[in-house]
């Protein structure tokens, strides 16, 4: 990670730079069929923010919204200290070489299913997961 965040720079970090990648995809204009899979993106980068907001035990919505809606380039949610703030200024950041692979890879994978005429995954268990409970 040090050596990536030396070739490349950093971002901040929290899912912020997914949110702020967001805004390049409003300015496209793409047709109908091209433009579900930009809607598709923009759910797919809300995903890290979401899980750091739940995993804190806050509500993912209400985390999103604020980050969306505030101007500062930078800002985010610290979830360690349960308060919004810049997350370069907190410390809290990314590579940007591993914050760029990460998408392009989650996209080359999207491009390679939704290209294949069949898909192998593991079979679905419709029994319900006891946790190691005894009932």
């Amino acid at each position: 990670a040090t050596r990536a965040a030396i070739e490349e720079g950093v971002v901040p970090g929290g899912g912020v730079a997914y949110i702020q990648a967001m805004s390049a995809l409003d300015g496209l204009t793409l047709p109908d069929n091209e433009n579900v899979g930009k809607t598709i993106l923009k759910k797919a980068l809300e995903i890290p923010i979401r899980i750091i907001a739940s995993n804190s035990g806050q509500e993912a919505a209400v985390v999103l919204e604020e980050v969306r809606n505030n101007s500062g380039a930078n800002y985010g949610y610290d979830a360690r200290k349960n308060d919004y703030g810049d997350m370069v200024a907190k410390g809290i950041i990314d590579p940007t070489k591993v914050t760029r692979a990460a998408l392009e890879n989650a996209a080359s994978v999207a491009s390679m299913i939704l290209t294949s005429q069949a898909l192998i995954t593991d079979e679905h268990d419709d029994k319900p997961e006891d946790h190691g409970h005894v009932h």
